[in-house]
């Protein structure tokens, strides 16, 4: 638990120390005090901020700004975009085009003619510099597309000068710049019916998951919009990227499960504990062994060790009585008549020749337990080294498709198949081209069956 604690420590401080800088300022206008007042730019700025929070962006988020409020909070955000990777500027409001120049409309905006603009509005030109030290992706999304609300009172100073329907399309002057419009150029958005625009409940689906390329994570929100206005609204997507796949947020990386993160610590204590059994190879050892890792791979091979030292310390037991019994008819021949000392003498020859024989099945059982259990750690080694291989070999030494074996539909409950018994069952379980293999185990031993799928 320690040492997993440890590595999330510092995969976090290694995450943060490599995270890009990402930024957002998200600006919603609805109370227009000249004209008839929005109903969601704030509800989708309100929204769209808390997007962005969500997905790790450092927010500026403002309402219902005025000019002097709009020319300040741009003077702030441009030094805050200044070290960032990432820079985006999200605006709901009023937008209007005027000989060919996009502005964004503050709530006190007048607009008696047509020269007011560059006084009482921002032009997105100066909007487009406030992100342009952004390093790497410079991103605005205007939800500005409606109708120009002060068409009727405008004064033109030059009768010549256009007032366009919504905004003018734009080409960014920087690369890696991309201009988000909630419908093309030259056509208006709707404000919609619901807490949020079309456009903008698009954007909140689509715009933030992670590692989802920004030209597709658009593209959506263009097909989705189409879908909920009847095709009436089409938004549009100006500027250009590189050939890299480029997202607001990067794609999460999977934080490693304490089992992953322990695994490795936890397998070579495992097979160290279970290498100095084998070398003790004692059945106390096996014991201990088994009394702390009572389940498992290692746990079986424990289990096959351990009777194997059973046997070899009751072949032990044997040949020490056998040898004392040779002793004892040595010693009762010294003291007896001459006919009593030639039958315990050949007693003990006898008794002695058993002993020996018994020694040395003892030994040669306790050699070949010693070298079958350096076999199998050596498997398990390379088991851990290479799990499919070691996988794959053992199955490949599988007679294949039945094999003399029953096919089954589905698993027999516990306890109803022989000890041993080796059965095929075809429930579905395994992927295609594969059986599922099932050895019996008695439950009366404590041994469970094993289930694997095999290569038909």
């Amino acid at each position: 638990m320690f040492r997993f604690l440890i590595a999330l420590m510092f995969a976090a401080l290694s995450t943060e120390a490599l995270a890009e800088k990402r930024v957002a300022l998200v600006l919603g206008n609805s109370a227009y005090t000249k004209v008839t007042p929005l109903s969601n730019p704030r509800n989708d700025a309100a929204s769209m901020a808390a997007l962005f929070e969500k997905a790790g962006f450092s927010v500026v988020s403002r309402n219902d700004l005025t000019i002097e409020e709009m020319r300040k909070t741009m003077r702030d955000f441009t030094e805050a975009s200044g070290d960032a990777e990432i820079a985006v500027i999200y605006y709901a409001g009023h937008g209007i085009e005027i000989d060919g120049i996009n502005y964004l409309l503050p709530i006190d905006a007048k607009l008696a003619r047509d020269i007011d603009v560059e006084d009482e509005a921002i032009s997105m030109d100066r909007v487009m510099r406030t992100i342009e030290p952004a390093r790497k992706l410079r991103l605005l999304i205007l939800d500005a597309c409606r109708g120009n609300p002060f068409t009727q009172s405008m004064k033109r100073t030059v009768a010549s000068r256009s007032v366009g329907r919504g905004l003018a399309k734009v080409e960014p002057a920087t690369s890696d710049t991309l201009v988000a419009f909630a419908a093309k150029a030259g056509s208006t958005a709707a404000d919609g019916d619901g807490s949020n625009s079309p456009f903008s409940a698009a954007l909140i689906k689509h715009i933030t998951v992670p590692g989802l390329d920004l030209r597709i994570a658009l593209g959506r929100v263009r097909d989705e919009v189409l879908s909920s206005t009847s095709r009436r609204q089409e938004p549009f997507v100006y500027g250009s990227l590189g050939g890299s796949v480029v997202s607001l947020v990067p794609q999460a990386e999977a934080a490693p499960e304490a089992s992953q993160v322990a695994a490795p610590a936890a397998g070579d204590a495992l097979r160290r504990d279970y290498e100095l059994a084998v070398q003790v190879g004692t059945q106390q050892a096996f014991e201990s062994f088994l009394d702390a890792y009572p389940t498992g791979f290692y746990a079986n091979l424990a289990k096959s060790q351990l009777a194997k030292a059973v046997a070899a310390r009751k072949a032990e037991a044997a040949a020490a009585e056998a040898k004392a019994k040779a002793e004892a008819a040595a010693a009762a021949a010294s003291n007896g008549d001459t006919a009593m000392q030639k039958k315990a003498a050949t007693d003990a020859q006898r008794a002695k020749a058993e002993a020996d024989a018994k020694e040395k099945l003892a030994a040669s059982a306790e050699r070949a337990r010693r070298r079958a259990a350096e076999r199998a750690s050596e498997q398990a080694r390379q088991r851990e080294r290479n799990p499919g291989a070691a996988a794959g070999g053992a199955a490949s030494r599988v007679p294949r498709n039945a094999g003399g074996s029953p096919v089954l539909a589905s698993v027999p409950p516990p306890g109803t198949v022989p000890y041993g018994k080796r059965l095929l069952i075809n429930n579905g379980q395994c992927p295609a081209g594969q059986i599922l293999e099932m050895i019996a185990g008695n439950p009366q031993m404590q041994t469970r069956r094993s289930l694997r799928c095999i290569p038909r």
